[in-house]
């Protein structure tokens, strides 16, 4: 759901980002760097409403740095995920945003419970399986954000 009118909210926060990159409170998180995910540049700047989101975002990420979970604030107009909301799940459970705004880092969580390395290994196996099967893709285009709606 894209906010058509500048009155419409589609959530309050406390927002979310998952990540292994480090960054300093005030910095901005922005679109046109490379993914957390992929080998490109992402279109978009992504993140979560829900803690549970962001840990797997930190603990996904492709890097050996150390996992971060920054809480960030939205600069600018910001949608529901199409890669975790209708393509996959109903609704948006997972209560996921992308924006082409810049995201402002307000603090990083100090400490947090990670997900047990036997979750982390499952995920990472069906995300290979997703890959191998080519069903991995991220929408992150500007022309595919026509065909989502």
């Amino acid at each position: 759901m894209t906010m058509n009118h500048k009155q419409d909210v589609l959530e309050h926060g406390p927002f979310f980002h998952g990540t292994k990159t480090a960054l300093k409170i005030g910095e901005f998180l922005e679109p046109q760097h490379f993914s957390n995910y992929q080998e490109k540049k992402s279109n978009y700047i992504y993140f979560t409403a829900t803690l549970e989101a962001a840990k797997w975002g930190a603990e996904l990420a492709v890097s050996k740095a150390k996992e971060r979970i920054y809480i960030v604030e939205p600069l600018g107009e910001f949608e529901d995920d199409p890669n975790l909301t209708d393509k996959r799940f109903p609704g948006n459970p997972t209560r996921s945003y992308r924006s082409k705004a810049p995201l402002k880092i307000i603090a990083e969580l100090g400490s947090w419970e990670r997900h047990s390395e036997e979750e982390i290994d499952h995920m990472l196996i069906s995300l290979k399986k997703l890959r191998e099967e080519g069903i991995d893709v991220i929408y992150d285009s500007f022309q595919e954000d026509d065909l989502i709606g």
